[in-house]
């Protein structure tokens, strides 16, 4: 057992329920305050009562997203859950933003009363009450609590269903002559559930019927938890469209949903195939590629101790032929390039889901998984994995001799809070050129 792992992810869940609780406390009490100065009693009560059952309902659901479905306290499916996730989300980082605003506040006043400190002929005198300073804080301290209502409200009602297709031309090395300008058509990341209606995955399996791939894959999370229905998922999957077929591989939710095996099985009765540690050679005008699938490579075991990812792949690798990997966990990345293969698909990140751009930096929450956020990453090839840090180039020639690339797709879905902002849903059509 690694405990210092262990403590980690103690303080990491205890600190974001504590972050929950207050900004529930924040919010609850400003609730209070205000409508302690209406004159209806009864709109008083009303409303608090309103808001403790939306807070149970908001309890619920969070319990509902820990049990991953295993006998669900709400039901799937219904506006309730979207709702929960909404509040949530808006509530806490509101309340932190807040938080921030007030901070700043304190700072500023600090320092500007830290002059008048270091005069001892100074006379003790408070500091007058600076008009334009108190109004500047509180227009900024309401600002700052409205934006992530605005911006849960518009990244739901906007940017969460707005399918974007990026068509991305890959380098490969080793690639023959006869595979450049093959087509993968790339979905990632579904998560059919009560955020994700069947409907909506019909239509971008619709939209990535239109781009006219030679072989349609998706890499992984095909629902969220246990209660959500994998068969419908599956069902839809099945209505891809593609000469050379559709492969997939599972992803950490399947894992989490127990549903791995029952993934696999589905795909085998609807005419498909889920890899697990299995490859598929694929012919195409007379060249052939190896395709691979894993299922999500855990980097610890439960109990912390760190693992060599991938590590029944090598003898699946292929020397005589490109190597592509499914690999919903885009860390294995690295471990893949060592390995020799020279293009992998993947998911995981939902490319932050939330991304915003502060002084021409993008800053995304996938940051904090993985160096490999979205979209195309090269490195050498058979490189050790340790041995390079991950960068993102443009074109391969800014690489001394064979790389691997590997494309992580954005996702259609979302988890936590049924929100994208900056970082729309994507269907990837990726062409192969010859490096």
């Amino acid at each position: 057992m690694n405990w210092s792992w262990l403590t980690l992810r103690i303080v990491i869940a205890a600190t974001l329920l504590l972050l929950l609780f207050l900004s529930q406390r924040f919010w609850y009490r400003g609730l209070w305050r205000w409508s302690a100065k209406w004159g209806s009693q009864v709109l008083r009560i009303a409303a608090r009562l309103v808001y403790i059952a939306g807070l149970l309902l908001i309890i619920t659901s969070l319990v509902d997203s820990i049990r991953n479905g295993h006998g669900r306290l709400l039901p799937r499916g219904t506006f309730l859950n979207v709702l929960a996730g909404l509040w949530f989300f808006s509530a806490l980082f509101a309340y932190l933003s807040v938080k921030i605003v007030h901070l700043l506040d304190k700072v500023w006043h600090f320092f500007r009363a830290a002059p008048k400190a270091n005069h001892p002929d100074a006379p003790e005198l408070d500091l007058p009450v600076d008009p334009s300073r108190r109004y500047f804080f509180k227009t900024a301290t309401a600002a700052a609590g409205a934006a992530p209502f605005l911006g849960a409200v518009y990244g739901f009602a906007s940017e969460r269903l707005n399918y974007q297709v990026h068509r991305v031309e890959i380098p490969v090395s080793n690639l023959p002559a006869a595979l450049d300008g093959f087509k993968i058509t790339q979905l990632s990341d579904i998560h059919l559930s009560g955020y994700m209606p069947r409907l909506e995955v019909r239509r971008a399996i619709e939209m990535a019927n239109e781009l006219g791939g030679d072989v349609a894959v998706v890499t992984g999370d095909f629902i969220t938890g246990a209660g959500d229905p994998l068969e419908d998922c599956v069902e839809e999957i099945r209505k891809l469209s593609s000469p050379l077929g559709v492969y997939g591989c599972n992803g950490n939710h399947e894992i989490y949903a127990d549903a791995e095996d029952r993934a696999q099985w589905l795909f085998a009765q609807g005419g498909m195939k889920l890899l697990r540690q299995q490859n598929a050679v694929l012919h195409y005008r007379g060249a052939k590629l190896n395709l691979m699938g894993v299922d999500y490579q855990r980097e610890r075991t439960p109990g912390g101790r760190r693992v060599t990812l991938l590590s029944s792949l090598q003898p699946l690798v292929r020397k005589d032929m490109p190597n592509i990997l499914l690999s919903h966990n885009p860390n294995s990345f690295n471990r893949a390039a060592e390995l020799g293969v020279e293009l992998s698909l993947a998911g995981h990140t939902h490319g932050g889901q939330v991304q915003v751009e502060i002084l021409d930096h993008r800053l995304s929450p996938a940051r904090f998984i993985t160096d490999y956020v979205a979209g195309l990453y090269l490195r050498p090839l058979f490189t050790p994995a340790k041995t390079v840090a991950s960068q993102k180039f443009l074109h391969a020639a800014t690489l001394q001799g064979p790389h691997a690339a590997i494309y992580v797709n954005r996702g259609l879905g979302t988890v936590g809070a049924p929100v994208r902002l900056g970082v729309p849903p994507e269907i990837s059509l990726l062409v192969l050129r010859s490096a």
